[in-house]
């Protein structure tokens, strides 16, 4: 999957700065504007009260409008960020890339990186490094099991099916399964091992130990969090070639 450019994280602050300013400037502007003209008609204070009252409308209007603007840029960039964190999460989640996922932090995980990156800059790294493949982990058994899901109602469709490939397909979706199956297994052993090694990293932060001795336990962890996601995307490539197949067939 492609990965994230420039032009998407230009895309991403203009959205940003559209959430922002469409109130500001909508509900500002009718405002500055009322203000000025009353200020010029304040010899006649009859054209003053009418340009006042229009004005406070035209700013409550503008608020309004300005509101929905900034609702719908919200959502898109709920959606934007969503989108975001799907193409990296694709490639494996690394160390600089946590800050796209904070809000799938534990409490616990988010103080403990507080007080580890207070204490030692090194082992805040390490820490980093292992909630990248924790967060890596945890998607990829949620996502594995989706597939796993999806996988066994294709089955159950195939077997209402009467065409003479209906037996093939069911034996690629039961490899297929079975390659997911893998994955996901794997990815919950990288799970209790990046959990574990958090642990490890949180009790050495407080002691003012090292992990200069566990190096290769974090290479094992960061090698993991760079092959699963691509195998699974692989995977689950395959069964969508299948599903396209499955449908020409039965067309």
């Amino acid at each position: 999957m492609d990965e994230i450019t420039k032009s998407d994280l230009t895309k991403g602050r203009k959205l940003k700065m559209g959430i922002v300013g469409a109130p500001v400037v909508l509900t500002g502007l009718p405002m500055i504007v009322t203000l000025l003209l009353t200020l010029l008609a304040a010899s006649s204070p009859p054209s003053a009260i009418v340009i006042l009252f229009a004005g406070v409308v035209a700013t409550i209007i503008g608020f309004l409008v300005g509101a929905v603007i900034a609702g719908i840029l919200i959502h898109k960039h709920s959606v934007w960020t969503k989108e975001m964190r799907e193409r990296i999460a694709a490639n494996g989640i690394s160390a600089d890339e946590i800050g796209w996922f904070r809000n799938e932090l534990k409490a616990s995980e988010k103080r403990s990186l507080k007080s580890v990156e207070a204490h030692d800059l090194l082992l805040a790294d390490a820490y980093r490094e292992t909630l990248a493949s924790r967060l890596t982990a945890t998607r990829i058994i949620k996502s594995s099991n989706k597939e796993l899901l999806l996988a066994r109602r294709r089955q159950n469709s195939l077997k209402q099916l009467k065409t003479a490939r209906a037996g093939e397909f069911q034996e690629q979706i039961a490899n297929d399964m079975v390659k997911i199956g893998k994955i996901n297994d794997e990815a919950k052993v990288m799970l209790a091992e990046a959990e574990s090694r958090l642990q490890m990293i949180e009790a050495a932060s407080s002691r003012g130990g090292s992990l200069a001795d566990n190096e290769l336990a974090l290479k094992k962890l960061s090698a993991r969090s760079a092959e699963l996601p691509l195998a699974l995307e692989s995977a689950k490539m395959a069964e969508e070639i299948r599903l396209e197949l499955e449908k020409e067939e039965i067309e």
